[in-house]
């Protein structure tokens, strides 16, 4: 899931964003990325991993996917956030990587960031990371069928909460769709995904 164009200025000296996510379960590991610009346009990029690793080699998968989508871009001061400190502080070479595992992780992502005229890593909480973290939930928990084709994910922001185009079927339903008290968040693979970036998303689906 991606937008093939990136505006006419994205190779200007200003920093876009770049945040990053994995995340690992029981179905399969996925990984999400968001490159934000100035005008506060999002593009986001997904994928699944069809491998086993461990949560922070998901997350070295995810910056290296950003990283390379910022690349393709031809962006050129990007800043990128992740809310895995092991990861982050290892790429800003303040914390020394001593599983295997990672040294070459780390490797690769110090020689993409040659690309860059500039790039800073910063630490974000989960709570600041929401959409990163919801693509790469999502698609963790998407099982794929390799003799299919994969059908696409549609996303919309919507600027009001999704329970307040259906007050009128609430009303007539002790047993409201959801029961976090949050924003309601849907997903209904191979149609459309609804997303409120403006409060936390929770960890709960609906049909």
């Amino acid at each position: 899931m991606y937008v093939p164009t990136i505006e006419e200025d994205s190779q200007e000296d200003h920093p876009w964003k770049l945040n990053f996510d994995g995340a690992s379960n029981a179905i399969g590991n996925g990984i999400g990325a968001v490159l934000v610009c100035l005008s506060r346009d999002h593009y986001p990029f997904t994928s699944k991993l069809d491998f086993d690793c461990m949560s922070n080699m998901v997350e070295y998968e995810a910056c290296i996917m950003g990283i390379r989508s910022a690349i393709e871009c031809k962006i050129k001061v990007p800043e990128a956030y992740g809310d895995f400190a092991l990861v982050i502080y290892q790429l800003k070479e303040e914390w020394e990587t001593r599983d295997p595992k990672l040294i070459d992780y780390q490797k690769l992502v110090l020689e993409l960031i040659k690309e860059f005229d500039d790039i800073t890593f910063f630490y974000l909480p989960r709570d600041k990371n929401q959409m990163a973290d919801a693509l790469a939930t999502l698609t963790s928990m998407i099982k794929v069928n390799k003799q299919e084709d994969v059908k696409p994910i549609r996303m919309s922001i919507c600027e009001a909460s999704a329970y307040c185009y259906n007050i009128e079927e609430e009303e007539k339903d002790d047993h409201p769709w959801t029961s976090t008290g949050a924003t309601p968040f849907s997903l209904v693979y191979g149609m459309e995904t609804v997303l409120s970036i403006e409060v936390e998303i929770p960890y709960s689906f609906a049909h």
